[in-house]
Parts: structure tokens; sequence; C-alpha cells
């Protein structure tokens, strides 16, 4: 449905290096920096981080969270580990499993380095 998420950044160097440690622990490769963005482009879609191009302040949308898949448990925790390690501020529960509506979810909350709620997701079977 997605073909790519675009957030702002304040701070474009600070965002790549937090996005590219968080990112690793997914199997994603270091961004590709274009002038006032960064892209990581993978077979199922792409993330990015900008500068806002009317030089705004970049805000964190307000009820909004980016979610990001994982193959395991163990993956959203380095992911949530990394995420931290980085300066991203732990949100909500530990990392954990959640379940409602039949679904059984592994899920781990941060904000990132400018507020934006991203999470960490597992699918596990039911």
């Amino acid at each position: 449905m997605f073909s790519h998420v675009m957030i702002g950044t304040n701070d474009l160097d600070k965002a790549k290096a937090f996005y590219d440690s968080l990112l690793s622990t997914l199997e994603v490769r270091p961004a590709r920096v274009d002038g006032h963005r960064i892209f990581y482009i993978t077979k199922t879609g792409v993330f990015s981080v900008s500068k806002p191009i009317n030089g705004e302040p970049a805000t964190a949308a307000n009820g909004g969270t980016i979610g990001f898949a994982a193959n395991s448990p163990e993956q959203v925790d380095r992911w949530h580990a990394a995420g931290v390690a980085a300066g991203g501020t732990p949100i909500e529960n530990p990392p954990g499993i959640r379940e409602g509506a039949g679904n059984k979810l592994y899920l781990a909350y941060l904000r990132d380095l400018d507020g934006n709620k991203i999470c960490a997701m597992h699918r596990m079977a039911s």
C-alpha cells in the first residue's frame, strides 16, 4: 500500500547516526544521503528522514507511529537496545508480548531524537 514513509529532523547527521544504528538491527543498510534527506531503501519500501523543505523546525506527529517489521522477538530487543544506546527514549511498556483481537505481537516503542514515535514489531504465531 505504501511506497515510502518520510519524517522530519532538525539534525540530519544525528538522525543518520541514530537510524543507521537502529535499522542495522533489522538488516537494513546505512542510509544514502541526498542533500537534505537520507533514504533507507529495501525490497519492501523506503524510509526517509528529511530536513523540512520550508525551513521551519521539524516536529513529531501527534498520534503518529512509524512501525518497522522485525523477524523475531530477539531482533525487536536488539532494535530497542540499539535505539536507546543511540539516544532514543524508551516509551510505553518495555519490549514484550501484546495480545488482542486474536493477534499476538512482540513490540517495542521509542521516541527518536526529534520526538517521532517509532516501533519494532514481530507478528507471533497465535
